[in-house]
């Protein structure tokens, strides 16, 4: 059965792979990043793409004006994927620095969110992804002072919702992800290779979109291969 699905971050990398993914397999997706081009190219039946900043309330509100007047106010899967990195050793990290990594990773999150829950209805998921660095007690990257305390602060986020809305059966789980080669990773870490192609990964979000809530609500998965 066609579900509606909304996806973030869809220019490029694991966001694009899964928007794929899900059109191929006939559900109806809206794809929401900054930068449309690389699937208006593809020009897919199922995919609708709006150039959308989800640090902005205007672009936030058009994604949800489009919801209701076309998806006859419905949404199965949200999955926020989108996610800004910054690279910098922690004395060069301004305040506009965190503020724009927890723009896109935080708060851009709980925005789009909070503006697609009222198209939610029993048995939805929100799948946030979040990061290996933004576990307790995980290995740690210098550098990353805003991007993995960010990561670490949507684990709570969702943690918080699933409680909240857990009357209504909507559920909410995180995916903690390892390295994947994405072009985020290539320009944050020129020259590391990860284990995981944005396609692979893509497929497991897929599923686990799909699935995940039938087993999981309030959880926050590591989905990495490396110990510890």
């Amino acid at each position: 059965m066609s579900k509606h699905i909304v996806i973030t971050g869809t220019s490029r990398g694991i966001g694009y792979e899964l928007a794929l993914q899900f059109a191929n397999n006939g559900h109806k997706v809206l794809a929401l990043s900054r930068n449309t081009s690389s699937l208006a190219k593809v020009s897919h039946e199922n995919i609708t793409t709006i150039a959308t900043d989800i640090s902005k309330e205007d672009d936030i509100l058009n994604a949800a004006d489009f919801v209701k007047n076309q998806w006859n106010s419905t949404v199965d899967i949200l999955v926020n994927n989108a996610g800004m990195l910054i690279n910098k050793p922690f004395h060069e990290l301004t305040t506009d620095d965190f503020l724009k990594v927890y723009q896109v990773n935080v708060f851009g999150v709980a925005s789009l969110t909070k503006s697609l829950l009222p198209f939610m209805k029993s048995g939805s998921h929100v799948v946030t992804i979040s990061s290996m660095g933004g576990i307790q007690g995980s290995m740690k990257f210098p550098g990353l002072a805003a991007y993995s305390s960010a990561k670490g602060a949507v684990i709570t986020l969702s943690e918080l919702l699933a409680e909240e809305y857990k009357e209504q059966q909507v559920a909410f789980n995180v995916l903690a992800i390892g390295a994947v080669q994405t072009e985020m990773l290539e320009e944050a870490f020129p020259g590391y290779q990860a284990p995981l192609s944005p396609t692979e990964m893509a497929d497991y979000i897929y599923n686990f979109s799909l699935t995940g809530n039938k087993f999981y609500n309030g959880k926050v998965l590591q989905v990495s291969s490396s110990t510890p």
